[in-house]
């Protein structure tokens, strides 16, 4: 098994503002550079799945296994003969929001989707969450 987290606190940039970000999958080729595309096209909830093309990569179904609106959303890919559980928390704290981002990896061949994928994905998540507090001041600066 392999588990890897990434935290960060900002102030830059509200809870609600964040969990828009987040929660707008269609969007997020806007900030993450290394996707062609995300598509949901149901709600942003428990249950549903969404479209998920890496740049380079095959295209990917992903489940939302869970989710409470401002506070975290995990996500489920499947691989054969693995699987990757990537939570996404937000708390709110005195002096900002904290953002952790947790994979877990599991099955009889993450050893092999650890070398292939996720070990590129665990090294991203500092610049994809810089990147996704850059978008949301970028939005709560121009009222978008």
């Amino acid at each position: 098994m392999f588990h890897h987290t990434h935290r960060i606190k900002t102030q830059a940039v509200d809870l609600t503002t964040l969990w828009q970000v987040w929660s707008d999958v269609n969007s997020w080729a806007q900030w993450q550079a290394d996707i062609e595309y995300a598509q949901l096209e149901t709600e942003f909830a428990t249950g549903q799945y969404f479209i998920f093309k890496p740049k380079g990569g095959p295209k990917l179904r992903l489940g939302l296994v869970y989710v409470s609106p401002e506070r975290c959303f995990i996500d489920v890919t499947c691989f054969f003969g693995a699987q990757l559980i990537d939570s996404h928390e937000f708390i709110q704290h005195d002096d900002g929001v904290e953002i952790i981002t947790t994979l877990t990896l599991s099955g009889p061949l993450a050893w092999l989707w650890q070398r292939l994928v996720v070990n590129d994905i665990a090294s991203s998540l500092p610049e994809q969450t810089k990147a996704s507090i850059e978008h949301a001041t970028s939005i709560a600066h121009n009222g978008a």
